[in-house]
């Protein structure tokens, strides 16, 4: 089957900012055994596994489908933010923050891995990805979400200070078990 002939899905993209830090972050969960590291130089294995850990439901495949010098070009620059999260001592879930963007921080991926999901860190997760976004002095932060994200995505986004500025229609296909194993293996 020729990629032309594969599934595509359309998906609707929502573009938020926030153009002022939130008042308050949510508080770190008590009673939990959680890291959040940042990343020096990390390893396109490792980010590559991530990538497909956190967004294999979501169907998150642009990162997946980037050669190594492409995928390195992008991550092992030295204004780029990466964290990972951990949860009993196991990687739980990432974001990657672009900061050098003008004037814009994007907050260009986060999520957590479905075992650490419904734990109620999210919310204290995604304040500490917004927190790491303003701590590289941009005007404005930048997240966008679509319609195969988890349903929570968007009004989690709102509530800590996003609007909705705009939305565009758009075609994802996803990559077939092969395809990403031979992405996430290389």
């Amino acid at each position: 089957m020729s990629a032309d002939d594969q599934e595509r899905i359309d998906v609707t993209v929502t573009f938020l900012e926030m153009d002022v830090p939130p008042a308050y972050y949510p508080p770190l969960p008590y009673n939990r055994q959680i890291a959040l590291l940042r990343t020096r130089m990390i390893p396109l294995h490792f980010y590559r596994y991530l990538q497909d850990r956190v967004g294999r439901k979501w169907l998150w495949v642009n990162v997946l489908k980037l050669n190594d010098d492409e995928l390195a070009a992008g991550l092992h620059r030295e204004d780029r933010d990466i964290r990972v999260l951990y949860l009993d001592g196991a990687p739980a879930g990432f974001f990657d923050v672009k900061p050098h963007l003008p004037e814009e921080a994007e907050l260009a991926y986060f999520g957590m891995m479905e075992h650490a999901t419904g734990q109620g860190i999210g919310r204290w997760f995604l304040g500490a990805a917004i927190e790491a976004c303003w701590s590289h002095g941009p005007k404005r932060v930048t997240v966008q979400t679509c319609t195969l994200d988890h349903p929570a995505a968007l009004p989690l986004y709102q509530k800590l200070g996003f609007k909705p500025v705009a939305q565009k229609k758009e075609i994802v296909r996803p990559m077939s078990f092969a395809e990403r194993s031979a992405s996430v293996m290389r």
